[in-house]
Parts: structure tokens; C-alpha cells; sequence
């Protein structure tokens, strides 16, 4: 196996869910490719609709999902509860909340970690890396 197909392989797929293609921009632009050297190389996985999410979830493919709670017609914190209820051993759940005061609707939607719209770089990378080192085996 080449060094670029083994580096492939590695990436962590994160799942980017909003009815609005900008909001989709905004996150993927705040994190990068790697929002931290302690891990492998974010591939994102853009989606637009729940069907496709629930899709893409259900592949056991995606590290982590990044649900907008804004999305219409189906909202993040709706589709964060539902994953959470129907698939065993979900995967990090990341849920974009209106407001910062909209914080309990995350805990509600059993959402792993929740940040409030206008996004923070910072916060909303802290909370990713959060997120996946515990999906990522620890190197020495």
C-alpha cells in the first residue's frame, strides 16, 4: 500500500448537514482539513436533505455528524435525536443551535456537543477535536 493510499484510508469522514449550502461553507472552511496535528485529515461529506443523512449514517462510514438545528424541513436537533434512538453505537454528534439559550434543545436531542450560530472558529474547532480524539486509537 502506498504512503498516500494508507494516509487515505486514515481520514475521518465528518458529515456536514444544512439545507443551506452556506452554512455548509462555514463550517468546512472554519475547520479545515486538520484542525488539529494530533489527528488524521478531515473528508467531509456534504448533505443537504435527512434522507441522505440517515443514508450516510447508517454506512457506519461517518466519525462525526455536524447537524444544522436551522435546517428546514427537517432540523439537526430532530435528526441528532432520531440517529441517537436508532443507531447502536452512534457516532459523535455535533448539533449548530440558533442561539446560544437554545443549549437545553441539544441536551434534548442527546447531542454529544452543541454550538450556537453566528459559528465561532475557535469554539466549533474545540469542540470537533473534542469530539474525535475519542475516535482516534492514541499514538505513542
Amino acid at each position: 500500500m502506498s504512503d498516500s493510499t494508507a494516509s487515505k484510508t486514515a481520514n475521518l469522514q465528518v458529515l456536514v448537514y444544512s439545507d443551506d449550502v452556506n452554512t455548509r461553507q462555514q463550517v468546512i472552511l472554519a475547520l479545515g482539513r486538520r484542525p488539529h496535528p494530533d489527528l488524521p485529515e478531515l473528508e467531509y461529506v456534504e448533505v443537504a436533505t435527512e434522507p441522505v443523512v440517515i443514508q450516510h449514517m447508517d454506512s457506519g462510514r461517518i466519525d462525526l455528524a455536524i447537524l444544522d438545528g436551522e435546517a428546514v424541513p427537517a432540523g439537526g436537533l430532530g435528526i441528532a435525536k432520531q440517529l441517537k434512538d436508532e443507531i447502536f453505537q452512534c457516532p459523535p454528534l455535533l448539533v449548530l443551535t440558533g442561539r446560544p439559550q437554545d443549549a437545553w434543545l441539544a441536551t434534548w436531542s442527546r447531542a454529544d456537543a452543541a454550538v450556537p450560530h453566528p459559528l465561532d472558529p475557535i469554539q466549533l474547532a474545540e469542540s470537533v477535536v473534542s469530539l474525535l480524539r475519542a475516535r482516534v486509537p492514541a499514538t505513542t
